[in-house]
């Protein structure tokens, strides 16, 4: 199958929204960034060129003052928190998880809070005060003290099903990781998981009940798609997956690329 074929399928569920006079709005999201690297070089790039906000999730304890340097004229991309380490702290036989229940809370909340504060003094203007949990994963006791640390926005990876104590601006389809595969996804089936975002929000599916959840957000169809992509694996399958994307969407009338600010703003 071509990529225009692969494609077809997004245009046309565009187009549905187009005619319903709807608009999508999609996020970015690339995670473990730490120093300046030719994946990072390639993604900055393409993402400019394309008009494309993007949001790093740079762990606070590695990176350099260099990559600070680097993105500064990068009026594109914000910085957020990507825990503290990325260090794992489960047992072997557990999912891996720095931000889990291993270690006292009060420890792993003081190290959020010096990371959010070492890259406020290393981005400034462009840090968003988000934290994004390495490996997605984040004990529940530590969510709702984040505010009281400085965070005004979580973000995980899969659709928001419950009430939160904080804003949630999540990811929902990853170009590199899917269960037991890692790099090379196939286009299609990132194609698939696009359009069933896409057709979900537009049947305003899987929207929980109760005031609680409205707290969090109006409807769950409203809620932003957030595309994960993670530079340091990033080969040329995963680049031609994205100039494709970021070429059928940019000027497409139901498309909205946005940055998370204005979407956590908003």
């Amino acid at each position: 199958m071509s990529d225009d074929q692969t494609f077809a399928a997004l245009r046309h569920e565009l187009d549905r929204w187009q005619s319903a006079g709807r608009t999508a709005r999609f996020w970015l999201r690339d995670d473990d960034a730490v120093e300046v690297t030719d994946g990072l070089e390639k993604l900055l790039d393409a993402t400019r060129r394309a008009s494309v906000p993007l949001t790093l999730a740079v762990i606070p304890a590695c990176t350099v003052e260099a990559l600070a340097t680097r993105l500064a004229p990068e009026d594109h991309v914000l910085v957020a928190v990507h825990g503290w380490s990325h260090q794992n702290h489960a047992s072997p036989d557990e999912k891996k998880q720095e931000l889990g229940s291993h270690r006292h809370a009060d420890v792993v909340l003081a190290e959020l809070r010096n990371g959010l504060d070492r890259l406020r003094r290393l981005y400034g203007p462009k840090l968003i005060p988000m934290l994004v949990p390495p490996w997605n994963r984040i004990s529940a006791e530590l969510v709702a003290p984040l505010p009281e640390q400085g965070f005004e926005v979580l973000s995980v990876f899969g659709s928001i099903k419950h009430y939160s104590p904080i804003r949630l601006l999540n990811t929902h389809v990853d170009v590199v990781n899917a269960r037991g595969q890692r790099g090379e996804r196939p286009h299609a089936d990132l194609v698939r998981e696009l359009v069933g975002e896409l057709q979900a929000r537009f049947a305003g599916e899987r929207s929980p009940g109760g005031q609680a959840a409205r707290q969090v957000r109006p409807t769950w169809g409203n809620e932003p798609i957030g595309i994960l992509t993670h530079h340091l694996v990033h080969g040329a399958s995963e680049r031609e997956f994205l100039a494709r994307l970021f070429g059928e969407t940019a000027d497409h009338p139901a498309m909205s690329w946005m940055s998370a600010r204005d979407l956590v703003d908003s």
